[in-house]
């Protein structure tokens, strides 16, 4: 099985940062959540791969559910502060005691 994209414990950082969940009109599908749209975004980025060729089975919804939660997420602001909290960890990573090994 593939690494996931998203550890658990950068889950753990992000998952605040995302603005709820909009309620729904009249019923429909039930969104993708927030962690597997997160993975689809970052595959497509990384890969370079168009919208519309994520993988189905990657789990991540439809190339379009990642594009339209790229870009709400960028409108909310919550690209900024993944960045203040990615930033944060490595400062606090650089802080810790080295061993040998490391």
């Amino acid at each position: 099985m593939a690494k996931p994209l998203v550890s658990d414990d950068l889950w753990a950082a992000i998952a605040p940062l995302p603005p709820p969940e909009r309620p729904r009109r009249n019923g429909g599908r039930k969104p993708v959540s927030d962690r597997p749209a997160l993975a689809g975004i970052l595959f497509v980025l990384m890969s370079g791969i168009l919208w519309e060729r994520l993988p189905a089975e990657m789990g991540c919804g439809p190339g379009m559910t990642g594009w339209r939660r790229l870009r709400d997420w960028q409108a909310a602001g919550v690209w900024s502060r993944l960045h203040l909290v990615l930033l944060e960890r490595l400062q606090d990573a650089d802080k810790a005691p080295r061993t040998l090994s490391q």
